[in-house]
Order: structure tokens, then sequence, then C-alpha cells
């Protein structure tokens, strides 16, 4: 019980609950879950084009060859990617930047995968634009400006995710809806 309290949103009585139903299930339900886990740690890995969390690399959003590689979406987690992609409007790359400004927390820009972004941007193909999808927090909007800052005079568009996400809100908890609809409303950054 007390190592399940050590994940995310698992509080003392869910972690009694998830113990006592593995304790009913047959020894290979257990044994299946602990093998997934230690996969988890062996297997998974960042890609090393995107920063995505894949067992192959680079990962099939990479090497997807309807994907748009002139459009690059940068979202905070690999958790961000998977909500934009249940949206199933995006079908540009993604790059993960591995959190967000927050100086409270110790986080600077030396934290986050921006070098390789910017490494990207004069690569083959060619990069036109660059989402910028960070959350609608204020460590969400430092960042976005942070990297609407760096990406200035590349040549690339940059644009932000529209409003329609809950300010405060997470990527990761937001309806597709809302995240299709924010992205086909995006628009370019100091735009007011």
């Amino acid at each position: 019980m007390a190592e399940f309290t050590r994940l995310p949103g698992i509080g003392r009585k869910t972690a009694q609950r998830l113990t006592y139903f593995l304790l009913k299930q047959p020894r290979e339900t257990s044994a299946r879950l602990a093998g997934a886990v230690a996969a988890l740690g062996e297997r998974v890995r960042a890609c090393s084009r995107c920063g995505n969390l894949t067992d192959a690399d680079p990962c099939a959003i990479c090497t997807d060859p309807r994907r748009d590689a002139s459009m690059v979406c940068v979202v905070e987690e690999a958790s961000d990617v998977l909500a934009i992609e249940r949206a199933g409007e995006f079908r540009g790359v993604f790059h993960v930047l591995g959190g967000r400004l927050s100086p409270l927390d110790g986080v600077g820009p030396d934290a986050l995968n921006v070098p390789a972004l910017l490494a990207r941007i004069g690569r083959e193909p060619p990069v036109h634009e660059v989402i910028v999808a960070t959350n609608p927090s204020v460590e969400g909007e430092a960042t976005a400006h942070y990297l609407e800052r760096q990406l200035h005079g590349s040549g690339v568009t940059v644009t932000r995710l529209a409003r329609g996400l809950p300010v405060g809100g997470e990527l990761e908890y937001a309806d597709s809806v809302t995240i299709a609809q924010a992205l086909s409303a995006r628009r370019a950054m100091g735009d007011g």
C-alpha cells in the first residue's frame, strides 16, 4: 500500500483498494503488472528527436511520413502529446520541453529541452511554424514568452494555442473538443 501512495493521485484508501484487488487476483495478474512496471523503466526512453516517451527511437510520430514536419507543437510534458493526439486534429510533429519555467521551484531555462528545439529549426525538412502549447498557467505563459523570445528572428512563425483551455488548467485533463478548438483557433504570439 505504501508504494501505491507514492503515485500521483493515489491516496491511502485508493492504495488500500488496489492492494486488496491485487491480492484477490491470480498470481499471474500481479506478476504481469510487476513485469509491465519493470519494462517501463527498462524500455521507455525519450525520443532523440522530440523528447516524447517511446520504446523505439525515433518515436512513431517522428517517423510517420504522413506527419507535417514543418509544423512543430511544443508541449511541456509527454502526457500533453497524448492529450493533443486524442483530439485528432494535429498532423504535425511535437517537441517536449520536459517541464516549464518555474523560478520558485528552481526550474530555469537550462532545465528545459530548448536547445534541441532551436537546433530543429535549422535542419531539413525546414520548420515553418512552431505552435507553443504550454499550459495556460503563470509558469506556462512565462515559458511561452521565453520561447517566443528565443525564436524571434528565426524566420519561423510562432503561434500560441487559442484560449478556451481554462486558465490554471492542465492540457492533460482537457477534453478533446476543447483541445481541437484551441488548436484550430491558435494565433501568432505577440498579437496581444
